[in-house]
């Protein structure tokens, strides 16, 4: 089981919100609707595709106030403030390493990672999941890494110490049974990972972690 940093509250989506709702209920200690930032870099590419609409509304039907952050058009100043009026962070699925490369190349990465160990609730979904371990090299059979050009080296954000491998059901059709299972294969030996079915997610309470339910 992936252990997390202490003091962390994460849960890492495969791709089904199920589990979403609860733990950000548990998770803050707002009542009524929170203020959800929503970073959508790995979707850039993608703006059109019915995933992106589709997840994106998966997060709102929530009854949430949703914030939209493009990291790789804000400065590190004006991420943190929009960070500090946060109520908890969603990480949307897409490309890997044109998200990692956006919090990178805008210095973005650092603030994340600090306001999520000082207790901001982070979730994260397919790519959103990945870049919270400690490294994203596993994930370059399922994104293409020509999407971050301009990474130098592929150490993810380091919340959890396990890569995880989502869709590892083979049940969406871009990532087939074949494919995950070379992906393992493949990077099983030199990483640590942890495959998620679409109806998982692995959640962390701050002092542990354990895989659980996440239904469509």
């Amino acid at each position: 089981m992936a252990d997390t940093v202490p003091g962390v509250k994460i849960l890492l989506l495969s791709r089904c919100p199920g589990a979403l709702a609860s733990f950000l209920a548990e998770s803050t200690d707002r009542e009524g609707p929170l203020r959800l930032g929503y970073i959508d870099d790995a979707q850039v590419a993608f703006s059109e595709a019915p995933f992106v609409r589709a997840e994106r509304d998966s997060v709102e039907k929530l009854g949430h106030e949703v914030v939209g952050i493009t990291v790789r058009g804000l400065s590190v100043a004006e991420f943190e403030r929009v960070l500090d009026e946060l109520d908890a962070l969603y990480v949307a699925s897409g490309s890997t390493f044109a998200l990692l490369e956006a919090l990178r190349v805008s210095g973005c990465d650092a603030p994340l990672v600090e306001h999520v160990r000082a207790g901001l609730p982070y979730v994260g979904s397919s790519a959103g999941s990945i870049i919270a371990g400690p490294d994203v090299t596993p994930a370059s059979l399922m994104d293409d890494p020509a999407d971050g050009p301009l990474l130098t080296d592929l150490t993810g954000l380091g919340l959890v110490e396990q890569t995880v491998i989502p869709h590892a059901d083979g049940q969406l059709p871009p990532y087939p049974p074949d494919l995950i299972r070379t992906t393992l294969d493949t990077y099983g030996a030199d990483y640590p990972l942890l495959p998620l079915a679409d109806d998982q997610a692995l959640l962390g309470n701050g002092t542990n972690t354990s895989v659980i339910n996440s239904s469509c």
